[in-house]
Protein backbone atom coordinates (compact mmCIF):
# COMPACT_ATOMS: atom_id res chain seq x y z
CA UNK A 1 0.00 0.00 0.00
CA UNK A 2 1.20 3.51 -0.82
CA UNK A 3 2.68 5.22 2.23
CA UNK A 4 0.75 8.12 3.75
CA UNK A 5 1.72 10.40 6.63
CA UNK A 6 -0.56 10.77 9.64
CA UNK A 7 -0.27 12.65 12.90
CA UNK A 8 -1.78 10.93 15.95
CA UNK A 9 -2.21 12.88 19.20
CA UNK A 10 -2.57 10.53 22.18
CA UNK A 11 -4.08 11.60 25.50
CA UNK A 12 -1.56 9.40 27.38
CA UNK A 13 1.61 7.48 26.59
CA UNK A 14 0.42 4.40 24.65
CA UNK A 15 3.31 2.24 25.82
CA UNK A 16 2.96 0.06 27.71
CA UNK A 17 -0.62 -0.56 26.51
CA UNK A 18 -1.97 -1.45 29.94
CA UNK A 19 -5.36 0.25 30.20
CA UNK A 20 -8.37 0.72 27.95
CA UNK A 21 -7.74 4.00 26.13
CA UNK A 22 -4.05 3.51 25.35
CA UNK A 23 -4.58 -0.13 24.34
CA UNK A 24 -6.81 1.15 21.54
CA UNK A 25 -4.21 3.80 20.63
CA UNK A 26 -1.18 1.48 20.60
CA UNK A 27 -2.74 -1.29 18.55
CA UNK A 28 -4.33 1.22 16.17
CA UNK A 29 -0.87 2.69 15.53
CA UNK A 30 0.51 -0.80 14.93
CA UNK A 31 -2.31 -1.71 12.54
CA UNK A 32 -2.03 1.55 10.56
CA UNK A 33 1.76 1.12 10.37
CA UNK A 34 1.27 -2.37 8.94
CA UNK A 35 -0.85 -1.04 6.07
CA UNK A 36 1.75 1.58 5.16
CA UNK A 37 1.10 4.67 7.26
CA UNK A 38 4.02 6.82 8.45
CA UNK A 39 2.87 7.78 11.92
CA UNK A 40 4.02 10.95 13.69
CA UNK A 41 2.95 10.27 17.26
CA UNK A 42 2.41 13.14 19.69
CA UNK A 43 1.76 11.92 23.21
CA UNK A 44 1.27 13.46 26.61
CA UNK A 45 3.03 11.64 29.42
CA UNK A 46 3.69 11.81 33.15
CA UNK A 47 7.28 10.70 32.60
CA UNK A 48 9.14 11.19 29.32
CA UNK A 49 11.32 8.16 28.49
CA UNK A 50 14.77 8.52 27.00
CA UNK A 51 13.62 6.13 24.27
CA UNK A 52 10.87 3.62 23.56
CA UNK A 53 11.88 1.02 20.95
CA UNK A 54 8.38 -0.46 20.90
CA UNK A 55 6.87 2.85 19.72
CA UNK A 56 9.83 3.85 17.58
CA UNK A 57 9.51 0.60 15.59
CA UNK A 58 5.99 1.50 14.40
CA UNK A 59 6.27 5.29 14.05
CA UNK A 60 8.28 7.79 12.03
CA UNK A 61 8.86 9.93 15.11
CA UNK A 62 7.54 10.26 18.66
CA UNK A 63 7.03 13.68 20.24
CA UNK A 64 6.49 13.76 24.01
CA UNK A 65 4.74 16.50 25.99
CA UNK A 66 4.30 16.90 29.72
CA UNK A 67 0.91 17.47 31.26
CA UNK A 68 0.43 21.01 32.53
CA UNK A 69 0.26 20.92 36.33
CA UNK A 70 -1.22 24.41 36.70
CA UNK A 71 -3.98 24.12 39.36
CA UNK A 72 -5.58 27.29 37.98
CA UNK A 73 -6.91 25.18 35.11
CA UNK A 74 -9.50 23.93 37.61
CA UNK A 75 -11.06 27.39 37.41
CA UNK A 76 -11.26 27.35 33.60
CA UNK A 77 -14.62 27.06 31.85
CA UNK A 78 -12.97 24.38 29.69
CA UNK A 79 -12.52 20.82 31.02
CA UNK A 80 -9.48 20.38 33.25
CA UNK A 81 -8.38 17.30 31.27
CA UNK A 82 -8.32 19.41 28.08
CA UNK A 83 -6.46 22.34 29.63
CA UNK A 84 -3.73 20.11 31.08
CA UNK A 85 -2.96 18.85 27.56
CA UNK A 86 -1.97 22.23 26.21
CA UNK A 87 1.65 22.51 25.08
CA UNK A 88 2.96 25.34 22.89
CA UNK A 89 5.37 23.07 21.01
CA UNK A 90 2.57 20.73 19.89
CA UNK A 91 1.29 23.27 17.35
CA UNK A 92 4.81 23.88 15.98
CA UNK A 93 5.46 20.15 15.57
CA UNK A 94 2.14 19.59 13.80
CA UNK A 95 2.58 22.59 11.50
CA UNK A 96 6.03 21.40 10.42
CA UNK A 97 4.69 18.19 8.82
CA UNK A 98 1.69 18.54 6.50
CA UNK A 99 -0.54 15.52 7.19
CA UNK A 100 -4.00 14.70 8.51
CA UNK A 101 -4.36 14.63 12.31
CA UNK A 102 -6.09 11.91 14.33
CA UNK A 103 -7.03 13.13 17.81
CA UNK A 104 -7.39 10.42 20.46
CA UNK A 105 -10.31 11.67 22.56
CA UNK A 106 -11.70 15.12 23.25
CA UNK A 107 -9.00 15.61 25.89
CA UNK A 108 -6.43 16.20 23.12
CA UNK A 109 -8.40 18.87 21.23
CA UNK A 110 -7.25 22.13 22.87
CA UNK A 111 -5.71 23.44 19.62
CA UNK A 112 -8.87 22.66 17.65
CA UNK A 113 -11.01 24.53 20.17
CA UNK A 114 -8.59 27.47 19.92
CA UNK A 115 -9.01 27.51 16.11
CA UNK A 116 -5.30 26.99 15.47
CA UNK A 117 -5.49 24.00 13.11
CA UNK A 118 -7.66 25.34 10.31
CA UNK A 119 -6.61 23.84 7.00
CA UNK A 120 -5.68 20.43 8.46
CA UNK A 121 -7.84 17.36 7.92
CA UNK A 122 -8.94 16.55 11.47
CA UNK A 123 -10.34 13.18 12.59
CA UNK A 124 -11.56 12.58 16.13
CA UNK A 125 -11.41 9.17 17.79
CA UNK A 126 -14.15 9.54 20.39
CA UNK A 127 -13.25 7.41 23.41
CA UNK A 128 -16.34 8.37 25.44
CA UNK A 129 -19.30 10.68 25.59
CA UNK A 130 -17.18 12.51 28.15
CA UNK A 131 -19.97 14.17 30.13
CA UNK A 132 -21.62 10.75 30.60
CA UNK A 133 -18.29 9.17 31.51
CA UNK A 134 -17.43 11.74 34.19
CA UNK A 135 -21.00 11.79 35.47
CA UNK A 136 -20.76 8.02 35.92
CA UNK A 137 -17.45 8.28 37.76
CA UNK A 138 -18.92 10.98 40.00
CA UNK A 139 -21.87 8.76 40.84
CA UNK A 140 -19.74 5.78 41.90
CA UNK A 141 -16.91 7.74 43.59
CA UNK A 142 -16.99 7.68 47.42
CA UNK A 143 -14.69 10.68 48.04
CA UNK A 144 -16.84 13.82 48.21
CA UNK A 145 -14.03 15.99 46.83
CA UNK A 146 -13.45 13.70 43.85
CA UNK A 147 -17.20 13.31 43.35
CA UNK A 148 -17.54 17.10 43.00
CA UNK A 149 -14.47 17.40 40.73
CA UNK A 150 -15.76 14.71 38.36
CA UNK A 151 -19.24 16.27 38.33
CA UNK A 152 -17.73 19.64 37.37
CA UNK A 153 -15.75 17.97 34.58
CA UNK A 154 -19.00 16.46 33.26
CA UNK A 155 -20.68 19.89 33.27
CA UNK A 156 -17.76 21.43 31.37
CA UNK A 157 -17.62 18.66 28.76
CA UNK A 158 -21.35 19.05 28.09
CA UNK A 159 -20.63 22.55 26.75
CA UNK A 160 -17.20 21.74 25.31
CA UNK A 161 -18.37 18.93 23.02
CA UNK A 162 -19.46 21.57 20.50
CA UNK A 163 -15.86 21.42 19.29
CA UNK A 164 -16.83 18.19 17.48
CA UNK A 165 -18.33 20.38 14.74
CA UNK A 166 -14.77 21.37 13.81
CA UNK A 167 -13.78 17.83 12.83
CA UNK A 168 -14.05 16.34 9.36
CA UNK A 169 -15.07 12.96 10.77
CA UNK A 170 -15.58 11.22 14.11
CA UNK A 171 -14.71 7.58 14.80
CA UNK A 172 -16.97 6.21 17.54
CA UNK A 173 -16.19 3.25 19.81
CA UNK A 174 -19.81 2.12 20.11
CA UNK A 175 -23.00 2.10 18.05
CA UNK A 176 -24.71 4.29 20.66
CA UNK A 177 -21.95 6.91 20.39
CA UNK A 178 -22.03 6.77 16.58
CA UNK A 179 -25.76 7.52 16.60
CA UNK A 180 -25.33 10.27 19.20
CA UNK A 181 -22.61 12.06 17.21
CA UNK A 182 -24.34 11.52 13.89
CA UNK A 183 -27.55 13.08 15.24
CA UNK A 184 -25.85 16.12 16.82
CA UNK A 185 -22.88 16.79 14.54
CA UNK A 186 -22.94 14.39 11.56
CA UNK A 187 -20.01 12.57 9.87
CA UNK A 188 -19.59 9.71 12.35
CA UNK A 189 -18.61 6.07 11.84
CA UNK A 190 -18.41 3.11 14.20
CA UNK A 191 -14.87 1.70 14.27
CA UNK A 192 -14.51 -1.10 16.87
CA UNK A 193 -11.81 -1.00 19.50
CA UNK A 194 -8.26 -2.03 18.55
CA UNK A 195 -7.07 -4.73 20.93
CA UNK A 196 -3.96 -6.53 19.65
CA UNK A 197 -5.34 -10.07 19.79
CA UNK A 198 -4.62 -11.97 16.58
CA UNK A 199 -6.18 -15.41 17.12
CA UNK A 200 -8.97 -16.89 19.20
CA UNK A 201 -7.63 -19.44 21.71
CA UNK A 202 -8.67 -22.98 20.73
CA UNK A 203 -10.10 -24.03 24.09
CA UNK A 204 -12.53 -26.81 24.84
CA UNK A 205 -13.93 -28.65 27.82
CA UNK A 206 -14.26 -26.96 31.19
CA UNK A 207 -12.26 -24.48 33.24
CA UNK A 208 -11.68 -24.11 36.98
CA UNK A 209 -13.31 -20.88 38.18
CA UNK A 210 -15.15 -17.67 37.30
CA UNK A 211 -12.83 -14.72 36.63
CA UNK A 212 -13.28 -10.97 36.88
CA UNK A 213 -10.39 -8.65 36.00
CA UNK A 214 -10.05 -4.88 35.98
CA UNK A 215 -8.16 -1.86 37.25
CA UNK A 216 -9.37 -1.42 40.81
CA UNK A 217 -8.18 2.17 40.96
CA UNK A 218 -11.44 3.06 39.18
CA UNK A 219 -14.67 3.48 41.10
CA UNK A 220 -16.79 1.58 38.55
CA UNK A 221 -14.59 -1.52 38.75
CA UNK A 222 -14.62 -1.43 42.55
CA UNK A 223 -18.41 -1.26 42.52
CA UNK A 224 -18.50 -4.22 40.11
CA UNK A 225 -16.26 -6.22 42.45
CA UNK A 226 -18.53 -5.55 45.43
CA UNK A 227 -21.54 -6.64 43.40
CA UNK A 228 -19.91 -9.85 42.10
CA UNK A 229 -18.53 -10.94 45.45
CA UNK A 230 -21.96 -10.50 47.01
CA UNK A 231 -23.62 -12.47 44.19
CA UNK A 232 -21.16 -15.36 44.42
CA UNK A 233 -22.00 -15.80 48.10
CA UNK A 234 -25.13 -17.46 46.73
CA UNK A 235 -23.15 -19.79 44.42
CA UNK A 236 -20.87 -21.46 46.99
CA UNK A 237 -19.79 -24.28 44.65
CA UNK A 238 -18.27 -21.87 42.10
CA UNK A 239 -14.98 -20.14 42.88
CA UNK A 240 -14.70 -16.43 41.98
CA UNK A 241 -11.23 -15.06 41.23
CA UNK A 242 -10.65 -11.30 41.19
CA UNK A 243 -7.48 -10.47 39.23
CA UNK A 244 -5.95 -7.01 39.21
CA UNK A 245 -2.69 -5.14 39.40
CA UNK A 246 -4.22 -2.91 42.08
CA UNK A 247 -6.70 -2.99 44.96
CA UNK A 248 -5.48 -6.13 46.73
CA UNK A 249 -6.23 -4.78 50.21
CA UNK A 250 -9.66 -3.56 49.09
CA UNK A 251 -10.62 -7.02 47.76
CA UNK A 252 -9.18 -9.00 50.66
CA UNK A 253 -11.23 -6.94 53.14
CA UNK A 254 -14.45 -7.73 51.27
CA UNK A 255 -13.81 -11.46 50.77
CA UNK A 256 -12.67 -12.11 54.35
CA UNK A 257 -14.40 -15.30 55.47
CA UNK A 258 -15.80 -16.10 52.00
CA UNK A 259 -14.28 -19.45 51.02
CA UNK A 260 -15.22 -19.33 47.32
CA UNK A 261 -13.60 -15.96 46.54
CA UNK A 262 -9.91 -15.15 46.00
CA UNK A 263 -7.65 -12.35 44.78
CA UNK A 264 -4.74 -12.82 42.37
CA UNK A 265 -2.23 -10.02 41.77
CA UNK A 266 -1.77 -9.59 38.01
CA UNK A 267 1.82 -9.48 36.77
CA UNK A 268 1.27 -8.62 33.10
CA UNK A 269 -1.00 -9.33 30.13
CA UNK A 270 0.49 -12.80 29.59
CA UNK A 271 -0.47 -13.65 33.15
CA UNK A 272 -4.01 -12.38 32.50
CA UNK A 273 -4.29 -14.47 29.32
CA UNK A 274 -3.29 -17.59 31.22
CA UNK A 275 -5.95 -16.88 33.85
CA UNK A 276 -8.62 -16.34 31.20
CA UNK A 277 -7.67 -19.67 29.60
CA UNK A 278 -7.91 -21.46 32.97
CA UNK A 279 -11.28 -19.92 33.78
CA UNK A 280 -14.56 -21.62 32.93
CA UNK A 281 -16.46 -18.32 32.96
CA UNK A 282 -15.16 -14.79 32.41
CA UNK A 283 -17.48 -12.23 34.00
CA UNK A 284 -17.42 -8.69 32.58
CA UNK A 285 -19.58 -6.24 34.50
CA UNK A 286 -19.91 -2.47 34.55
CA UNK A 287 -22.28 0.09 36.02
CA UNK A 288 -21.31 2.64 33.37
CA UNK A 289 -22.07 2.68 29.65
CA UNK A 290 -19.06 3.74 27.59
CA UNK A 291 -18.47 1.78 24.39
CA UNK A 292 -17.28 -1.81 24.17
CA UNK A 293 -15.08 -2.66 27.15
CA UNK A 294 -11.75 -4.20 26.22
CA UNK A 295 -12.10 -6.78 28.95
CA UNK A 296 -14.85 -8.57 27.01
CA UNK A 297 -12.79 -8.57 23.80
CA UNK A 298 -9.82 -10.07 25.63
CA UNK A 299 -12.09 -12.63 27.29
CA UNK A 300 -13.61 -13.69 23.97
CA UNK A 301 -10.22 -14.10 22.33
CA UNK A 302 -8.58 -15.89 25.26
CA UNK A 303 -11.28 -17.58 27.34
CA UNK A 304 -14.33 -19.83 27.36
CA UNK A 305 -17.79 -18.69 28.42
CA UNK A 306 -18.42 -15.00 28.98
CA UNK A 307 -21.16 -13.34 31.02
CA UNK A 308 -21.74 -9.61 30.51
CA UNK A 309 -24.27 -6.93 31.37
CA UNK A 310 -25.66 -4.42 28.88
CA UNK A 311 -23.11 -1.74 29.77
CA UNK A 312 -20.21 -3.85 28.47
CA UNK A 313 -21.10 -3.55 24.78
CA UNK A 314 -23.86 -2.52 22.42
CA UNK A 315 -22.34 -4.36 19.44
CA UNK A 316 -24.62 -7.37 18.73
CA UNK A 317 -21.71 -9.23 17.11
CA UNK A 318 -19.98 -9.19 20.51
CA UNK A 319 -23.00 -9.69 22.77
CA UNK A 320 -24.20 -12.67 20.68
CA UNK A 321 -21.06 -14.54 21.79
CA UNK A 322 -21.89 -13.94 25.47
CA UNK A 323 -24.68 -14.53 27.95
CA UNK A 324 -26.22 -11.26 29.11
CA UNK A 325 -27.42 -10.72 32.67
CA UNK A 326 -28.47 -7.40 34.16
CA UNK A 327 -29.14 -8.05 37.83
CA UNK A 328 -28.03 -10.33 40.63
CA UNK A 329 -30.63 -13.04 40.00
CA UNK A 330 -29.90 -13.17 36.28
CA UNK A 331 -26.17 -13.40 36.98
CA UNK A 332 -26.64 -16.27 39.44
CA UNK A 333 -28.91 -18.08 36.96
CA UNK A 334 -26.33 -17.64 34.18
CA UNK A 335 -23.48 -19.00 36.32
CA UNK A 336 -25.57 -21.98 37.36
CA UNK A 337 -26.47 -22.62 33.70
CA UNK A 338 -22.83 -22.62 32.61
CA UNK A 339 -20.96 -24.14 35.53
CA UNK A 340 -21.32 -27.76 34.36
CA UNK A 341 -21.53 -27.04 30.64
CA UNK A 342 -18.74 -28.02 28.24
CA UNK A 343 -17.39 -25.18 26.09
CA UNK A 344 -17.45 -25.97 22.36
CA UNK A 345 -18.00 -22.59 20.66
CA UNK A 346 -14.52 -22.07 19.20
CA UNK A 347 -15.41 -22.23 15.49
CA UNK A 348 -18.33 -19.81 15.69
CA UNK A 349 -16.36 -17.39 17.87
CA UNK A 350 -13.32 -17.49 15.60
CA UNK A 351 -15.43 -16.64 12.54
CA UNK A 352 -17.26 -13.80 14.29
CA UNK A 353 -14.15 -12.18 15.76
CA UNK A 354 -12.39 -12.30 12.39
CA UNK A 355 -15.34 -10.65 10.66
CA UNK A 356 -15.88 -7.72 13.02
CA UNK A 357 -12.94 -7.33 15.40
CA UNK A 358 -9.89 -7.73 13.20
CA UNK A 359 -7.41 -4.87 13.79
CA UNK A 360 -6.13 -5.00 10.21
CA UNK A 361 -9.61 -4.74 8.68
CA UNK A 362 -10.50 -1.85 10.99
CA UNK A 363 -7.27 -0.03 10.04
CA UNK A 364 -8.37 -0.28 6.40
CA UNK A 365 -11.71 1.24 7.42
CA UNK A 366 -9.89 4.27 8.89
CA UNK A 367 -7.75 4.45 5.74
CA UNK A 368 -10.91 4.61 3.61
CA UNK A 369 -12.35 7.40 5.78
CA UNK A 370 -9.10 9.41 5.53
CA UNK A 371 -8.96 9.03 1.76
CA UNK A 372 -12.50 10.36 1.44
CA UNK A 373 -11.81 13.62 3.29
Amino acid sequence: MHERALHIISMDNPFPPDFGGVIDVFFKIRALHRIGYRIYLHTFAEEIPASCPQLEAITEKVFYYRFSGNPLWLLSTKPFSVMTRNDASLHRNLAGIPAPILFEGLKTTYLVNAGRLDGFTKILRLHNIEQDYFKGISRTETSLLKKFAFWMEAVKFRAYERVIRSFDHTLALSLFEEKYIQRKFGNASYVPVFHGNEAVADLSGTGKFALYHGDLNTADNREAVRFLINAFKEIPDVRLVIASGSGEGFVRRIIRGQSNAAFIALKDFSHLKSLMAEAHINVCWSFQQSGTKLKVINALFNGRFCIINDNITDDPNVSDLCITANDKKQLIDAVNLLKDKTYDDFQRRQAMMKSCLDDGANALLIDKILRNQ
